[in-house]
């Protein structure tokens, strides 16, 4: 029997998205759900929540919950990763308030800035065990990461880990039919060419009919920033650099040096930054959990309708050999020759049964090309630090992040980066 490993299977929401949409694959049928998550509990509550849908959906899938990860990942055909390690509390709330102490403000802190540099050293070794399983007992496997920080995670289980690894996001598919809603502006039959890096991808093209629509995108987007918005940040690079990004503004507005800054507070508001705002969504659905978990894990007419998530369309168009088109996050083999050949970028890619093929870009323009450049420099230097566990390659990291160096003076940046790594404790590696 083929089997699909989901780890982190006690985020129950994702796990019934991607699970669920699966179960609806004919091609799947046949297929056992692996389950595996380091809370016993919530572990228990995804197996019941997928059992009873399966019982409403009429899948003839195989749910199994297994309290070892290496026999769940075992002979697996697919894996789906989807954990965080450290949680909001302690590592979350760690990543926000001990920069704080220093004046450096975040709104997500799970990609860049030095919030998303330290949720990838302590998630760097967990990852790395997964791939040691992994190519122990499941060496062919495909691995579809869905845990941030996507680039640097992705790269290290191609690059380090040694195995065939594809980082899906929800920025690609989601960046167009938002703009066009936010923009009232029809979507129908709109052609568009999304490629960069995770979160900081670009909508390269958007036409209808031939028709260039970005005209028209900058002449609407430019009466919206007349007023308060939640995608301020969004136009005004747009504005600034000719391209719309993918991922939302509250992302953006910590991946650059413009926008949250001590010495011009008046940014904030007129950008409309939402600080802490991650550390508010986990609040938010830690208290919606209680019941949220009664409609999803004892719901015995619990119903589903097939998610935009790519995964099940992956697993059927390698199954069924039916090709599929997504935006995927690879590595760089000179699909994007002006950025880093080391890098992991975000390109168009088709799938059929010979697995995910990405496609060639070509050069981006100059300068959103040197945008992206900022961010992998970052990204590079924290995948040094994981693998050498020299702690000076951590203050290189920090020293080229965007927006911390805007921030903070090269000393403050040393010790604010020693005083992370005090309070992460035992959630990190020891470092020299």
């Amino acid at each position: 029997m083929s089997k699909i490993t989901f780890l982190g299977a006690g985020s129950s929401v994702f796990a019934k998205n991607v699970l669920g949409d699966s179960m609806m694959v004919p091609a799947l049928q046949q297929f056992e759900f692996a389950l595996y998550d380091i809370n016993a509990e919530r572990l228990r509550d995804s197996e019941q929540m997928l059992l009873n849908l399966k019982a409403t959906l009429g899948s003839s899938v195989t749910i199994r919950a297994y309290s070892n990860r290496k026999e769940a990942l075992r002979g697996a055909k697919y894996v789906v990763n989807a954990i965080q390690v450290g949680g909001y509390d302690p590592c979350t709330i760690t990543d926000f308030e001990v920069p704080k102490k220093y004046g450096l403000r975040q709104t997500i802190a799970d990609t860049l800035g030095i919030g998303g540099i330290f949720r990838n050293l302590r998630t760097i070794p967990v990852m790395l065990d997964f791939a040691r399983d992994m190519n122990e007992v499941c060496p062919d496997a495909l691995f579809l990461n869905y845990t941030n920080p996507m680039a640097v995670l992705t790269n290290v289980m191609n690059t380090y880990g040694h195995v065939n690894t594809v980082g899906l996001c929800h920025s690609v598919q989601a960046c167009v039919p938002r703009l066009f809603e936010h923009l009232d502006m029809d979507q129908e039959g709109v052609k568009w060419h999304i490629a960069g890096i995770n979160h900081m991808a670009w909508l390269l093209e958007v036409s209808k009919d031939g028709q260039d629509l970005y005209p028209e995108i900058k002449r609407k987007a430019a009466e919206k920033q007349q007023e308060t918005h939640d995608d301020m940040v969004r136009f005004e690079m747009m504005f600034k650099f000719g391209y719309y990004v993918t991922e939302s503004s509250e992302h953006n507005a910590e991946y650059f040096p413009y926008f949250i800054k001590r010495n011009y507070p008046e940014l904030i508001d007129r950008f409309n930054i939402p600080l802490d705002e991650y550390p508010r969504r986990c609040v938010d659905q830690i208290e919606k959990w209680a019941s949220m978990r009664e409609e999803l894990v004892n719901n015995k007419n619990l119903s589903h309708c097939r998610s935009h998530e790519y995964a099940s369309y992956i697993f059927e168009a390698i199954e069924t050999d039916q090709p599929y088109k997504i935006g995927a996050n690879v590595m760089n083999t000179g699909l994007i020759p002006n950025l880093p050949k080391e890098a992991c970028v975000e390109v168009p890619c088709f799938v059929d049964r010979n697995g995910v093929t990405p496609t060639y870009v070509g050069d981006l323009p100059p300068q959103l090309a040197a945008l992206n450049r900022t961010n992998i420099n970052t990204q590079l230097l924290t995948i040094e630090a994981a693998m050498t566990q020299k702690r000076e390659h951590i203050y290189h990291a920090a020293l080229l992040d965007p927006h911390t160096s805007a921030e903070l003076s090269m000393d403050e940046i040393v010790l604010l980066c020693d005083d992370l790594i005090e309070a992460h404790g035992d959630w990190l590696p020891s470092y020299q």
